[in-house]
């Protein structure tokens, strides 16, 4: 049977023994005492399979040309790739989760979760579904969730059940709900959350509002609670995570997209020669002499043979003869490049950020020169521009100004001395930490103005610790419980979570100045105050909206005083004080902006019995209103916020991680525009963009922002182009929110596209996952088609990564989801510029070449076997041998230029990060334009045309040129134009070669002496296992004759000469900024340097041309030069970067 099966497949040959026993008319001796034998059939098989043995020796063909490899390489890693998708997915479908089924908990998996279940989340678990709160373990049901991984906000953010469920903390009280919710549809916007719950008690309905407030998003997770129980409204590919989520495409470099443009272009180059050869032969065989000439006479079978067959047959042979000067063998070289390429971003010590021991990571190699072509930066800003920490500052309290150095809070301005018995109050806060936090020497006041300035500081510092939605971890709650203050917990031990990282840093602020928030107990807002425990109930929260721009709180003192505390911008609060110093805060508010910090106003007013009853009554009756609850809202709140007290203004740094600035600048100064796109709100966009430089004070501020319709959007639309038309000398900025964008995309895209392309900037704030993938996409399909380049640190910046050309995913505290879904991941905003000013163009150059030069070497490789036909009769004669026309692109000239993509650094790493300007040289794939595809492409038909005529008219005159006295024969004339083309085409990558090393040396002059070698070894043994040797001796009386070497150094020096000269004059007369910037250090000593004009004194200029045909050639060490800049060098006034060197007399030039 194993015989039979190799038998079909080809492999084993039918008969076993060396000779046949025949019985003639088939009579077989009849006892038996012979061996029969098997022989096959009388068909006659010319065919090279059979159904059984077609895949696997078709496979076998296939597989050894090494190509082919390359595209299984591919199929299998894509489907492994797929198949870590899926052990994902499973993973987070089988993950266990508690609902509540039959009156008990019951353990089931994630993805067996039904839209009306009730799920049970433990502390720390992450929501396997969009839910809606239902209870907690807290009495007013409310709850603190983390929701890094959707909008990237790192602190809680706290939610509330409504109060008639609540109240059902048990599996058994949740059994009894009998409840219906209505809700919107499914949609994406993870702010927005429409319905109601109705509720059936005692055979009655009671109907609750639901909003964003009491949603919890699938993906978020919950903290600072230990568990609660919320129900299934959306679930699967409907959740609001599912529906941001962008299903990441195979992602295709500008650089593939030429190749493929290239490649058709060289397809019809290929059918050209393929139809003009086969018509050709045609016309040249319409005379019966060359059609049948009496050495090759046709036989029956082909006399009756249909021409329009006859013809086909042609072509399809002509089309196989000329087929390598399509180089497939590019692809694979290619992805070489870029897999074996991708290891030094990983190397890079510049690219290691120390402190979290993490290096540069690269998941895919296939966008390697895209990072040399970006020209938009879209950035997050939360953990990507900023460490998201917040630092208080300073502050203005009743127009005085203070600022907090090492702990102490010291006004500003040198102010005269006063008696140390002055502001006892404020002596006691330096008692509470040891620290002198409020110094005396500042305040000018008599005895009697003390009590009311302490009173004013005591105010201020109460307003910032209960004006907040800030909350203590369970753990150190429960340490304090409800008793009295526990001098043992100091106020560094608390750890405060909160929704705003600028309330956590004023809450620990307050509690560095002696005025300590506790926590809340129930409805309850306890401080510390002094070692004093004060208790204030809270009354209302009105919460923060990008309308009005502040928050407020309303609370009753322990002496049953009532407060309304408002906290928000300048542009919020001051329009709404009546009293306080208003100019002086202002003044110092802007004092504070213009140092980068996050400002907030603080104000205050004292609410009578009455007035808190009328505000109580209709807050009640706006929340708990079916229809227009937004719009009663913010009518009732403006009501309640008027008539405030001003306070004073806090000053809050973002700490901005390190060179972001400087990273900003040098992108501007690359031709990079830089977006913002974030989930924060505007004025904390706006403050972070501000101080990071990518807004500079002197730029105009544009707004687009709470826009309601269409036609409002379309409006300001308008007045923002007209806006910038008038002051079209002043730069612009702009800001946008994410409601404004909707409507923007919507119906007027031409025309907010029109005002982004003219502003310098442009920030968008309040955006939504999703959106932040449709402004990207919106930009890559634009009539510019520009490269874009996005960078995020959470999973709410995984869509716009994968939306991206390119995707940047920065490892910081969000997490790992952009870096695990990015192409590059770094660990620090300041590795961009390295990323993309060194490696990005180091890349390109590399690639750039490696293409162009591909096509020229197959050029020179096929157009000398066109024009062979032109002198055999169209008889698809080869012009070279079989073994040669196999290994020129595998063995001949595969190296240097594999080595010259890897290696190459045509100006010093150093000049090109410190001058970001060189970066505009290559953008727009400007090294792979139609006008430098087209110069290879004819460089190469120049010189196969060198090569053939050449070799044709050297020799073709006298062909008894070899030392034997033998004449020139078809393989020797094909072999002469094979040598010359392998040198010239590998000594042109020595011409393009500026960065050697010891192995650019070694496969470079090593592939010319292994093709040398390797002739004399082929063509000087009778190899056995090969059929036919049309090349034995050939190559050794080929180089017996001294007319042949002088052929080829003849040859050889015509083809590059002109390319020399052309370079020359282009480096001189028309410079890029790159060749300008070429100067290199190398042991302190210049390496190249581009001038005619610069030669050391008594040098004459010929020396210098000569130095200049070295440089061309990458081989320049003028030991006798040097040079420093001067003002009258050609590089940008912004250029950076700072070279020494020695000086030089400017009246040598």
């Amino acid at each position: 049977m194993w015989r039979w099966v190799r038998q079909q497949l080809g492999f084993d040959p039918p008969h076993q023994s060396d000779t046949r026993t025949i019985y003639i008319a088939n009579r077989f001796p009849q006892n038996g005492l012979y061996t029969p034998q098997k022989f096959i059939d009388n068909r006659i098989i010319s065919s090279k399979y059979t159904v059984w043995n077609f895949v696997p020796k078709n496979l076998f063909e296939q597989f050894r040309r090494v190509a082919n490899f390359y595209f299984l390489i591919i199929f299998l890693v894509q489907g492994y790739e797929d198949w870590l998708r899926h052990n994902s997915d499973n993973e987070v479908n089988g993950a266990p989760v508690y609902v509540v089924r039959s009156g008990g908990l019951v353990k089931t998996r994630s993805k067996n979760i039904r839209v009306g279940d009730i799920v049970r989340i433990a502390k720390d678990e992450i929501f396997p579904a969009d839910l809606v709160l239902l209870s907690s373990d807290r009495l007013d049901g409310s709850c603190h969730i983390t929701t890094a991984s959707l909008d990237g906000e790192t602190n809680l953010k706290t939610h509330v059940a409504v109060p008639e469920t609540a109240v059902l903390q048990t599996v058994a009280n949740l059994d009894t709900l009998v409840a219906v919710i209505e809700c919107q549809q499914p949609e994406a916007d993870l702010y927005r959350f429409m319905g109601r719950m109705i509720i059936t008690q005692q055979m009655e309905e009671i109907v609750r509002p639901l909003g964003p407030e009491s949603l919890l998003l699938r993906g978020a997770r919950l903290k600072n609670t230990k568990e609660i129980f919320g129900v299934a409204v959306y679930t699967g590919m409907e959740t609001k995570m599912a529906l941001n989520y962008k299903s990441k495409s195979q992602k295709r470099s500008a650089v593939e997209k030429s190749m493929n443009t290239f490649l058709i272009i060289y397809l019809i180059i290929l059918i050209s020669e393929a139809i003009i050869s086969t018509i050709l032969k045609y016309t040249w065989q319409a005379e019966e002499k060359w059609d049948e000439p009496w050495y090759n006479q046709k036989t029956e079978h082909q006399r009756n043979s249909s021409k329009i067959l006859r013809f086909i047959s042609d072509f399809l042979a002509f089309l196989v003869l000329y087929n390598f000067i399509i180089p497939i063998s590019l692809y694979v070289t290619v992805e070489m490049q870029k897999f074996l390429g991708s290891f030094f971003i990983g190397w890079d010590l510049d690219l290691y950020h120390e402190e979290s021991d993490q290096k540069a990571q690269v998941n895919t190699s296939d966008l390697n020169e895209e990072l040399g072509q970006v020209e938009y930066v879209f950035t997050d800003k939360t953990g990507t521009l900023t460490e998201n920490e917040m630092q208080f500052r300073e502050c203005s309290i009743n127009g005085i100004k203070y600022q907090e150095i090492s702990g102490r809070l010291v006004p500003e301005g040198p102010t005269p001395d006063s008696s140390e018995g002055n502001l006892s109050y404020l002596s006691s806060f330096s008692h509470l930490n040891n620290l002198s936090h409020l110094t005396s020497s500042s305040f000018r006041t008599s005895p009697e103005n003390e009590t009311e300035l302490i009173k004013e500081h005591d105010l201020f510092f109460k307003a910032v610790s209960l004006c907040h939605t800030v909350q203590i971890s369970n753990v150190q709650i429960d340490g304090i419980g409800d008793g009295p203050w526990q001098s043992s917990l100091a106020p560094s031990q608390l750890e405060y979570y909160a929704s705003s990282p600028d309330e956590k840093a004023l809450v620990e602020a307050a509690a560095r100045i002696g005025i300590v928030f506790i926590g809340n107990f129930e409805e309850t807002m306890e401080v510390k105050t002094l070692g004093k425990l004060e208790r204030y109930k809270l009354l209302h929260i009105l919460e923060f909206d990008s309308d009005r721009r502040r928050m407020s709180v309303i609370v009753q003192a322990p002496s049953g005083e009532k407060f309304l505390f408002a906290k928000g911008a300048e542009s919020s609060i001051l329009p709404k004080c009546i009293g306080g110093e208003i100019e002086k805060t202002r003044i110092h508010v802007d004092e504070f902006a213009l140092k980068g910090l996050r400002t907030l106003c603080m104000a205050y007013r004292q609410l009578t019995s009455e007035e808190y009853e009328v505000i109580d009554r209709r807050l009640f009756e706006a929340r708990t209103a079916l229809q227009l609850r937004e719009e009663k809202l913010a009518n009732v709140f403006q009501f309640i916020e008027k008539e405030l007290i001003l306070l004073g203004a806090t000053a809050v740094e973002d700490r901005l991680q390190d060179k972001v600035r400087e990273t900003i600048e040098a992108l501007r100064m690359a031709g990079i525009k830089v977006w913002v796109l974030t989930g924060d709100k505007h004025e904390t966009a706006v403050s972070v963009s501000l101080s990071c430089g990518h807004f500079h004070r002197t730029m105009n501020i544009l707004e687009l922002i709470n826009q309601k319709s269409d036609s409002e959007c379309a409006e300001q639309l308008r007045q923002l182009a007209r806006r910038i038309t008038e002051d079209h000398v002043i730069q612009h900025g702009l800001v946008v929110d994410g409601t404004s964008l909707s409507l923007a995309l919507r119906e007027h895209e031409k025309l907010f596209m029109d005002v982004c392309r003219n502003c310098s900037a442009v920030l968008c704030c309040r955006m939504a996952p999703l959106q932040k993938a449709k402004v990207i996409r919106l930009i890559k399909i634009s009539p510019e088609k520009p490269i874009t380049l996005a960078v995020g640190d959470g999973a709410n910046d995984v869509s716009m990564i994968q939306e991206a050309h390119v995707g940047i995913g920065i490892m910081g505290k969000e997490g790992r989801q952009a870096a695990r879904n990015s192409d590059y991941a770094i660990a620090r905003f300041k590795f961009l510029s390295k990323l993309l000013f060194v490696h990005g163009h180091f890349y390109y150059i590399r690639i750039a070449t490696l293409v162009q030069y591909f096509f020229y070497k197959n050029v020179c490789f096929i157009t000398p076997q066109f024009l062979y036909q032109f002198y055999c009769l169209f008889s698809q004669q080869t012009l070279y041998d079989s073994v040669y026309l196999t290994l020129y692109n595998i063995c001949f000239t595969s190296l240097p230029i594999l080595i010259y993509s890897l290696l190459e650094q045509h100006i010093d790493p150093q000049v090109l990060h410190n001058k970001p300007t060189l970066y505009r040289d290559i953008s727009k794939n400007r090294l792979l334009s139609i006008k430098t595809f087209l110069y290879w492409t004819i460089l190469g038909f120049s010189h196969a045309f060198i090569f053939f005529f050449g070799s044709y008219f050297l020799m073709g005159k006298d062909i008894s040129l070899l030392g034997n006295g033998q004449m020139f024969g078809n393989w020797t004339f094909g072999t002469l134009v094979f040598t010359v083309m392998v040198i010239t085409v590998t000594v042109k990558m020595a011409l393009e070669t500026r960065f050697w090393t010891w192995i650019n040396h070694l496969v470079t002059w090593g592939s010319i002496i292994f093709y040398f070698v390797f002739s004399l070894f082929y063509g000087g043994i009778l190899w056995p296992f090969l059929g036919s040797q049309n090349m034995y001796f050939v190559f050794f009386q080929l180089l017996s004759s001294g007319s042949v070497w002088f052929a080829i150094i003849l040859m050889v020096v015509i083809c590059l000469f002109l390319d020399i000269v052309k370079k020359v004059f282009d480096r001189q007369l028309y410079p890029t900024n790159t060749e300008k910037a070429q100067l290199t250090e190398t042991n302190s000593s210049i390496k190249c340097l581009d001038s005619m004009c610069c030669f050391s004194e008594g040098e004459t200029a010929c020396a210098s041309v000569g130095r200049m045909l070295e440089r061309v050639i990458g081989r320049c060490s003028p030991t006798h030069v040097s040079r420093s800049w001067s003002a009258s060098d050609p590089f940008y006034t912004n250029d950076r970067s700072i070279l020494t060197l020695s000086t030089m007399d400017s009246s040598t030039c």
